[in-house]
């Protein structure tokens, strides 16, 4: 099959080496070529214009929330968010980047092979906001170091690998040390000094990886500042009924997730995946005792007067 550039692949596509980005003819072990499913123009650029965003499978709540916004502010800025389709972390960037722009998903097993299968839907929304990527035939199910081979290409891919809750001996590090063969920068989110998911984060931090504490540090390792919250898509018009009474709900004080689902009348995991993304719009803000409304949530007109209609 042949590609054309600018095209929307429904089908597996096949891109020689002399059509790779540089980052990825100049790795010490460079593919072949690169199998795509979605759009190969989201490849151009990198690694300059891309960012890797990688963690554990086992991610908490708070490194999928931590996730998401750092890849909803970094696709809202124009950047390309990477990452390897996995559960945690990386389906959190993948998520929040489909929504506010585009994302690359690099696959350990064929382009057409979606792993984990739970991930098909997340699979077919990543090819409609970006590409998905491998350089495994396709067909080819996971099998023996088929992800650490993934690893080398999302660390080629990005010229900032950020790493969140990941072991010592897990993917997340695999990629990041990659990264750092490769002269890319590595950056970390903090986690809980006992937790074991972030002792391969924290050793980043220690050994002078760059401290990520809000999604300002990540831009501005692309010279690039936070996007203006005025032209958000969460107008007072356009909000979804849930949404809007979950901000009417909501004021300047914290208020505990299962309370608000009883407020709400919904259930506590709905509620969570709505404030997530409302948190993601810079609309809600998450502190040690819930959640509570943003002061940019002020400025969206029209919210505090809908009336409550239900999910």
């Amino acid at each position: 099959m042949t590609e054309q550039r600018g095209a929307r692949a429904t089908e597996p596509v096949w891109l020689d080496a002399a059509r790779l980005p540089a980052c990825l003819r100049d790795l010490p072990y460079p593919p072949a070529g690169l199998w795509y499913l979605g759009d190969s123009a989201t490849l151009e650029g990198a690694p300059k214009r891309h960012v890797a965003i990688v963690g554990t499978r086992e991610a908490t709540a708070y490194g999928e929330r931590v996730a998401a916004r750092l890849a909803g502010a970094c696709a809202r800025a124009g950047l390309v968010v990477v990452s390897g389709l996995a559960r945690g972390v990386d389906a959190a960037a993948h998520r929040a980047a489909i929504k506010g722009g585009k994302t690359i998903a690099v696959m350990g097993t064929g382009v057409d092979v979606p792993y984990p299968t739970g991930h098909r839907a997340l699979h077919a929304e990543v090819q409609k906001a970006g590409a998905v990527v491998s350089e495994m035939e396709p067909g080819r199910h996971a099998g023996p170091g088929c992800f650490p081979r993934r690893n080398r290409l999302i660390a080629g891919l990005a010229d900032v690998v950020v790493v969140i809750e990941a072991g010592h001996q897990s993917g997340a590090m695999n990629t990041a040390n990659h990264a750092l063969e490769l002269g890319r920068v590595v950056a970390a989110v903090p986690g809980q000094i006992d937790d074991p998911r972030s002792a391969g984060v924290n050793s980043l931090l220690r050994d002078g990886a760059s401290y990520i504490g809000d999604v300002d540090d990540l831009l501005a390792l692309f010279k690039l500042s936070t996007p203006k919250s005025g032209g958000s898509e969460m107008s007072g018009a356009n909000m979804s009924p849930t949404d809007a009474a979950l901000l009417s709900l909501l004021g300047g004080v914290e208020q505990d997730l299962e309370l608000l689902a009883f407020q709400a009348g919904m259930t506590a995991r709905h509620v969570a995946q709505r404030l997530v993304a409302l948190e993601i719009d810079g609309l809600v803000e998450k502190g040690q005792a819930g959640y509570r409304l943003a002061s940019a949530a002020e400025s969206v007109s029209g919210w505090r007067s809908r009336s409550f209609r239900g999910p």
